[in-house]
């Protein structure tokens, strides 16, 4: 079969062989150019050391200051979230006694520093000191709806009053506003303009390096004038040399990998090859995922209601056989459905059954695997689920039949009976018979209901 087709006969693009050639002839001359250099680095060894410590002593400064900011964050929040006082502690532990970000300031002054990078590490010392008033009030909310002894606070919370608003809450609403406080979006806007002034003052420091070097540089332009120039071309050729490896070969890998990775056809980037390898594969993997789609539709969806079929559900329960994970099964029959299909006709017993697949997959998780396993019977699967939510189940359950029992959009009020279940270990074998006695008990007492298993 021809694969090649019309678009790659117009593919365009510089070849790999061409670049390789182009690389070896630049290669060969930048070893010339090193070699004929290397002797001259020696004068610029000093200034390139003392202008590269500096840099990386304004690195670790602006660093202790990022990190003196992130512990007031970290202790504030885990107290919004544990209201353990080691935690407030810590906190204040910071903000008085280590001083990491005021220490990292007065360590700017031994450097003769432009005031720009001071005035960027002083907004976000600033800005840091602003959040601390937020802080404050959120561990004062925490120590409040914990009913913390006042004197046993720090001294800057017990002085915080709340407003009228926030003192009238309950104890779960002052750790909630406590937890928005540290936690919501403006709080994390200022402390994004925290380190965005944190990486303008290593810019600006970078910069004021960058200037350090061109002065060294200048004092030998009159002797160096030669050098200047190789040294230029050099840079340029180091550039292309870059630019034809990163362009043709490494990048057009790095893309192919990544859509491998992800499943995704291949861009049609880089070298002539890789543009011609990529047009091809996509012929063969638009087959091959059209293919693979057909066959997984008819294979795993019901046809009726989209969701799972008894195949799926089947192969879904031997899977989880072999993992010891926490289970619940739910197994549901419409109530008197025969009856839908007696008195309305099977087009209303067919638009009830798409309900309730739809009320299934809106109400659960979408991580949860409701399924149509007969007739009117359906079943859900929630993994990573134990008896500790039984309280949330028994909702799901009760508003689905509410919901049923309005007869919304056309169709007739019905019912649905559910049988719940829970294993610890897996889909054991167990686990059907016991969600489906669960079952049987809601039909005993009338359907229209739900029921766990209980063990006898």
């Amino acid at each position: 079969m021809e694969i090649v087709g019309e678009n790659r006969s117009k593919l365009k693009g510089t070849k790999i062989r061409t670049a390789n050639y182009l690389m070896i002839l630049a290669a060969c001359v930048l070893y010339m150019f090193i070699l004929y250099g290397m002797f001259r680095i020696s004068r610029q060894y000093d200034d390139l050391i003392r202008t590269t410590e500096k840099y990386v002593s304004c690195e670790e400064i602006t660093a202790n200051i990022a990190e003196g900011s992130n512990i007031l964050t970290e202790q504030v929040r885990l107290y919004a979230v544990t209201a353990d006082p080691e935690y407030m502690n810590g906190y204040f532990q910071e903000a008085n006694v280590d001083r990491k970000r005021e220490l990292a300031l007065e360590e700017l002054d031994e450097f003769q520093l432009k005031g720009e990078i001071h005035a960027y590490l002083r907004a976000a010392l600033d800005r840091s000191n602003d959040l601390m008033e937020s802080e404050i009030y959120s561990m004062k909310l925490v120590s409040e709806a914990k009913n913390y002894d006042a004197e046993s606070l720090p001294e800057e919370v017990r002085d915080v009053k709340l407003s009228e608003a926030d003192q009238a809450l309950d104890a779960d609403g002052k750790i909630k506003k406590a937890q928005e406080l540290v936690f919501g979006d403006g709080y994390r806007d200022c402390k994004e303009e925290i380190l965005e002034n944190i990486s303008s003052s290593l810019t600006a420091v970078l910069s004021e390096t960058k200037l350090d070097q061109e002065r060294s540089k200048a004092g030998l332009k009159k002797q160096l004038n030669i050098q200047r120039i190789e040294i230029s071309v050099l840079f340029v050729m180091n550039v292309i040399i870059f630019f034809f490896i990163t362009t043709l070969i490494v990048k057009p890998l790095q893309i192919y990998i990544n859509c491998i990775k992800d499943n995704k056809e291949l861009e049609i980037t880089g070298a002539y090859e890789f543009k011609y390898l990529a047009l091809t594969y996509n012929d063969i993997y638009e087959i091959n995922a059209a293919n693979e789609n057909m066959l997984r539709e008819k294979a795993e969806k019901d046809a009726l209601t989209g969701i799972l079929n008894r195949g799926a559900f089947d192969q879904l329960r031997s899977r989880l056989k072999m993992k010891l994970t926490p289970i619940c099964l739910l197994l549901i029959d419409v109530d008197v459905f025969k009856s839908i299909n007696d008195t309305y006709g099977h087009e209303m017993g067919d638009r009830a059954l798409k309900r309730v697949a739809e009320l299934l997959e809106d109400t659960f998780r979408a991580s949860d695997f409701p399924a149509r396993i007969g007739g009117d019977e359906f079943a859900v699967i929630m993994t990573e689920v134990n008896e500790d939510s039984r309280e949330s189940i028994a909702r799901k359950a009760e508003e689905m039949n509410h919901i049923l029992l309005k007869g919304e959009n056309g169709l007739p009020k019905f019912s649905l009976s559910i049988g719940i279940a829970f294993s610890d270990r897996g889909f054991d074998d167990e686990l059907y018979k016991k969600a489906d006695k669960a079952l049987y008990r809601v039909k005993e007492a009338g359907r229209c209901g739900y029921a766990f298993y209980a063990d006898e």
